[in-house]
């Protein structure tokens, strides 16, 4: 883009060996009108691919045209491989890419950016817009005219499928929306959220999720959940039909926005549907219509006549949805007494303003707060369901002030207000609320809140094993390679993989690490797993005084990453090769797919289905089995 900072460019490509040995002391470089930049690139197993980050310096280049980079892979100064590749430069305002490295997992990832007529200024509107399925995010961008109030940012949910804007698709939409506050510098004030199609249902989902963050929502073609539409992954079912069955649609929750509705309550929303749509039939915006008309004041509804479900860019880019935008802003924080806040797992989404839920009573069945405040009376009253610990940000109060708390009708609490100490935090132990001093950060919370799902989130690191038969260790580098190469189709990622006898803790303290094997027959399982109450050897599973024996029994569970308050560990394993085989299928990269903290099952459960499940469960809050 001309006009900003060209030196420091990175590009995505993926490098594919397929030689049957490691590549290792790998090199890129790239070289623009004779101006080079060259990198390291982590090793690359064989007979796979790794997709890796380019170094651009395109600093001479000064008008619109195409631009030839040369990029050359080498190992120990020998070229391996080279090609050119063809850039754009583009003025600036016109829509354009940004690429940038996710915290996800290491990898380059880009969002698309269409600035406001006359250039990006600080102080306007942003709107955020969520992309359909099959659509890349820099085609959402360029599907809207160019606004003299704001500047449009579309995300990419890592695929033009992706996530279903559930997950990963979520935590790149969060990625993306905060880069974007950072380089726009917008009103924050006025953030306005918006989609099509699986948009429209990420535009239900991050709207209920992060109700704080939004001025306005405006779902277009949308649907609200799984459960209701499905996807090519299938649909969620209401109920299950076992325990075990509810338990893991219980960890997925989240997804149900329906069930947490109400955060829709202090938004503006704006519903836009084609009356004709076949793809996601009118009845969707309908049944939220009347989801909406049970409490909301304040929302709009339009059925675009004749509209099919893209009826041309008027499908997003509609000026009645952006003219009710410009009536809403969002509130200061100091302007909101009242919350009325759910959320099913508070490492998703706990805080709405001046309130967090950081624990459970019942791990991922929904939290609710309702809560009021009064600055004048120095006085907060509420109720809660389902939540143990509460984190309340009292720094409206000034100092020295003494300030009552009343919740759920049970005992007062008294705190007075001082500088070093603005947040306090409320446990429910029995039919008493009383005042903690700050948790344990070794404890669940916000910050780490188990489920196996969640050890995917911070650029994770598959550790496989060595120590066991030739079968056993087969199965383990072919299961990091296959989780690695559905991870790039999926979420167009990548990850390190590593034999269990190079992992050394100090060099990945910064990483989730994701185990391949079990006690036997990975060798990094007790330096990581030495507190677990979970084992798994090549005799059977024990999950705190619960014993399953037998060599055909695989499963999946997280633990907290020893020296670390907010990484896991990520297990996957198996008993013995049927186990082990049965552990194979990584339904986990599915959006929305409900994973527990542990789940163990035999290998017939790939003939019977949920009948072969063993155990299924959560840990308390301080990582104990019930």
């Amino acid at each position: 883009m001309l006009g900003k900072d060209q030196r420091n460019l990175i590009a995505g490509i993926v490098v594919v060996n397929t030689s049957a040995e490691t590549l290792n002391d790998l090199h890129v470089n790239s070289t623009i009108k004779g101006v080079r930049a060259t990198a390291e690139i982590p090793s690359i197993p064989p007979h796979s691919t790794r997709k890796i980050a380019v170094p651009l310096n395109a600093s001479l280049i000064s008008e619109t045209s195409n631009v030839a980079a040369r990029i050359t892979l080498s190992q120990k100064n020998e070229t391996l491989d080279e090609q050119e590749v063809s850039l754009r430069a583009l003025k600036a305002d016109q829509p354009y890419r940004v690429t940038f490295i996710s915290e996800i997992d290491g990898s380059v990832q880009y969002y698309a950016v269409n600035p406001a007529i006359g250039g990006e200024k600080a102080n306007d509107a942003l709107f955020f817009s969520v992309h359909g399925a099959g659509v890349e995010a820099i085609g959402q961008a360029q599907a809207y005219k160019a606004k003299d109030w704001g500047t449009l940012v579309a995300p990419t949910n890592r695929r033009p499928r992706g996530f279903n804007w559930e997950d990963w698709g979520r935590l790149d939409a969060l990625e993306v929306l905060t880069l974007a506050k950072q380089t726009l510098q917008p009103d924050s004030q006025r953030i306005y959220l918006t989609g099509h199609s699986m948009g429209g249902h990420g535009t239900w989902f991050l709207g209920a999720t992060y109700p704080d963050k939004w001025a306005a929502i405006a779902p277009c073609a949308g649907y609200p959940t799984l459960k209701g539409y499905g996807s090519a992954d299938g649909i969620v079912p209401e109920q299950g039909r076992n325990e075990m069955e509810n338990t893991l649609l219980r960890a997925s929750n989240q997804s149900d926005v329906i069930a947490y509705a109400t955060n829709y309550k202090p938004l503006g929303v704006y519903v836009l549907h084609g009356d004709a749509d076949r793809t996601v039939p009118v009845y969707y915006a309908r049944q939220m219509r009347e989801v909406l008309g049970q409490f909301h004041p304040n929302f709009s509804y339009y059925e675009y006549p004749g509209g099919s479900h893209w009826y041309g860019d008027e499908s997003v880019d509609w000026e009645p949805l952006f003219d009710y935008f410009k009536w809403h802003k969002r509130k200061a924080d100091t302007a909101v007494h009242t919350i009325d806040f759910k959320t099913a797992n508070p490492n998703i989404s706990a805080t709405y303003y001046w309130a967090s839920i950081w624990q459970q009573q019942t791990p991922l069945d929904y939290a609710h707060l309702v809560l009021h405040r009064d600055v004048e009376k120095s006085q907060i009253t509420g109720k809660t369901d389902n939540i143990e610990l509460l984190q309340l940000d009292l720094s409206i109060f000034p100092k020295g002030q003494t300030v009552q708390i009343l919740l759920d009708s049970l005992n007062e609490l008294s705190y007075t207000c001082q500088d070093n100490n603005t947040s306090i935090f409320l446990q429910k132990n029995a039919n008493t609320w009383q005042l903690l001093e700050k948790p344990s950060r070794s404890d669940k919370g916000p910050h780490r809140n188990g489920i196996f799902k969640e050890a995917f989130n911070h650029r994770m690191v598959y550790v496989y094993g060595t120590n066991g038969n030739k079968e056993e260790n087969k199965w383990a580098l072919a299961k990091a390679r296959y989780d690695a190469e559905s991870w790039y189709y999926r979420g167009n990622g990548s990850f390190e993989i590593i034999p269990d006898h190079e992992f050394q803790a100090e060099n990945y303290l910064h990483h989730n690490i994701i185990l391949v094997g079990n006690a036997k027959t990975n060798k990094a399982w007790y330096a990581l797993l030495n507190d677990c109450p979970i084992v798994v050897d090549a005799t059977g599973v024990t999950v705190g005084t619960e014993y399953h024996k037998g060599n055909d029994l695989g499963g999946y569970f997280t633990w907290r990453k020893p020296g670390s308050d907010t990484h896991t560990v990520g297990i996957i394993t198996g008993t013995g090769i049927k186990g082990m085989q049965a552990a194979m299928a990584n339904q986990y990269f599915a959006g929305a797919s409900g994973f527990p903290d542990y789940m163990f099952f035999r290998f017939d459960m790939l003939k019977n289905g949920s009948d072969g499940l063993v155990d299924v469960g959560f840990y308390n809050n301080q990582w104990k089995v019930k």
